[in-house]
């Protein structure tokens, strides 16, 4: 998989021959070379932590939808940390926190909440440290093809019964006067923090005991989802907001009607919490004591922090609210140097 990002707009573009490989990972630091710092870092000395004095490996995996705003900060802290090498890898968010959990990363990025059954399996390995950290907040984002006329707007109980399995088979079982042609879905793969949030909030969240179909399109790879539904005027997809950002020329978002009026994924919508029940938060974790052990984690960290307001609307995420990212540096700050 190889992804190519357009580093004067920042732009991301991620061609279909990305769906032949299942984890990606790209370093950056080491080059020694000289060059300006960008205007996004926040210089070679923060809180006490000297980035050019910084030196080491960091090690980050997870979630694909996290991945763009870990990868954007790895290359803005190599700019100011020469000495540090960061590889950004992404497997998924129940892959990065199993790595997690071996202790085979520094970092694991997450687009849902660490289980119980997860945060579980790290204590049995001994890691009981996990400092949890939201980076930004994304709106999951139901698609459909540019000709769909009838699906511009869909309770969670319709969407539920378009994804579930023994639910619609045909548009016309979701609602009376809608085609009677058969639903394609697409939908992410299992390991997806994307299905398991889309899952809980649409799947089991509607019916206790419903399950989410297989019979559809599973793939890690928003590419061949986006590419199915843009492809078949009546298949039906989700993702992360993102890349429905980058591919709305040719898809056609859904509005979400959660019980008070039909509502787009917007930035504005997201952050006001009116997108429900699907905007959620996105998240990255680490450990205490990795933070206290390894000075290029901790100023990586600091760093990741203190770039989020540019680097995640860059990408095409939505920003915290400023108290919330102070509840982030709240649980950074304390393993500053004094």
């Amino acid at each position: 998989m190889a992804v190519i990002r357009d580093l004067s707009s920042r732009k991301w573009l991620v061609p279909f021959a990305l769906a032949t490989l299942a984890c990606m990972a790209v370093a950056c630091g080491g080059d020694d070379s000289d060059g300006n710092t960008s205007p996004t870092s926040t210089g070679s000395q923060t809180a006490g932590i000297d980035y050019s004095k910084l030196r080491g490996e960091i090690r980050v995996d997870g979630s694909s939808t996290v991945f763009p705003i870990s990868e954007a900060v790895a290359e803005e802290f190599s700019k100011v940390a020469r000495k540090v090498r960061v590889n950004v890898g992404f497997s998924g968010t129940g892959g990065g926190l199993e790595k997690f959990c071996r202790g085979d990363i520094d970092v694991s990025d997450a687009s849902r909440p660490i289980k119980a059954a997860e945060r579980e399996a790290c204590r049995e390995k001994g890691i009981a440290d996990i400092v949890e950290l939201q980076v930004a907040i994304d709106a999951l984002t139901v698609v459909v093809h540019p000709n769909n006329t009838w699906a511009t707007c869909m309770t969670p109980q319709e969407l539920n019964l378009a994804f579930k399995s023994g639910g619609a088979k045909r548009w016309s079982d979701i609602r009376p006067g809608w085609p009677n042609e058969s639903i394609r879905a697409f939908y992410p793969g299992p390991d997806s923090g994307t299905f398991d949030y889309f899952n809980e909030a649409i799947i089991t969240g509607v019916d206790r005991e419903s399950k989410h179909r297989a019979d559809g399109t599973p793939s890690e790879d928003d590419n061949v989802l986006a590419l199915g539904v843009e492809k078949d005027r009546y298949a039906i997809g989700y993702f992360g907001f993102a890349f429905f950002e980058e591919a709305r020329d040719k898809l056609k978002a859904v509005q979400v009607d959660g019980g008070k009026g039909c509502v787009e994924p917007t930035f504005e919508n997201a952050l006001a919490g009116t997108y429900t029940p699907l905007s959620r938060p996105l998240l990255i974790y680490t450990r205490e004591s990795l933070l206290r052990e390894k000075p290029a984690l901790l100023g990586f960290t600091r760093f990741y922090l203190d770039n989020l307001d540019e680097l995640v609307r860059e990408v095409g995420y939505i920003n915290l609210p400023a108290n919330l990212l102070q509840e982030q540096h709240d649980k950074i700050d304390p393993f500053l140097p004094q």
